[in-house]
């Protein structure tokens, strides 16, 4: 499942049409909705829609969607004047087809451990900053992008460190499952 879920999206999605836009309704302002990314973009393998839904920027987005006033779909990318950024607005910045050009090096909202110091990291999150200063200072954005470097850095540590509770836990011999009668039913009862 995981396999076919990967190879959908990750084999040339650019070339593909119905890849954002839906194959028996082509009309441009769908293809504009956040809703399309969602297709590919959530679940356990990448959470990108989870985290853009419960962002002030998808809040404002699911609050607003409906009214035409701020959010009209019908207006080219590039003259769109939207009440709060889209996953389009942002990532197809005028248009353009290319979503990874205006990406970040983070994956999954910040889970990649690239090397920060390589130039082609520089060179995305200097990308961010100005597609960020849209709406928000530069210093907003480099700051919120170095948020997300701290955060990066302790979940990796959570990561290890869980994976190190549970190597204990099995050479200990405690990884068998809990006996049924010492497991807390549904309630949270034994």
């Amino acid at each position: 499942g995981d396999t076919a879920g990967c190879t959908f999206c990750h084999t040339s999605p650019e070339e593909r049409c119905s890849t954002c836009h839906q194959r028996h309704q082509f009309n441009p302002a769908v293809a504009r909705k956040s809703e399309q990314c969602k297709t590919c973009h959530w679940g356990k393998d990448h959470r990108d829609w989870e985290a853009y839904d419960i962002s002030i920027h998808g809040t404002v987005y699911q609050v607003n969607k409906w009214d035409p006033t701020q959010f009209d779909m019908s207006k080219k990318l590039a003259d769109a004047d939207y009440v709060g950024p889209t996953c389009q607005y942002c990532h197809m910045r005028g248009g353009h087809h290319n979503v990874q050009r205006l990406s970040t090096v983070y994956t999954s909202m910040g889970m990649s451990n690239a090397d920060r110091g390589a130039p082609l990291w520089k060179e995305k999150r200097d990308t961010w900053v100005s597609v960020c200063d849209d709406c928000h200072s530069p210093r907003f954005a480099r700051e919120n992008l170095q948020a997300m470097d701290e955060a990066c850095k302790d979940a990796g540590l959570k990561y290890t460190e869980t994976f190190k509770v549970a190597e204990n836990l099995m050479l200990d011999g405690m990884s068998e499952p809990m006996p049924k009668d010492l497991a807390p039913d549904w309630s949270g009862q034994h």
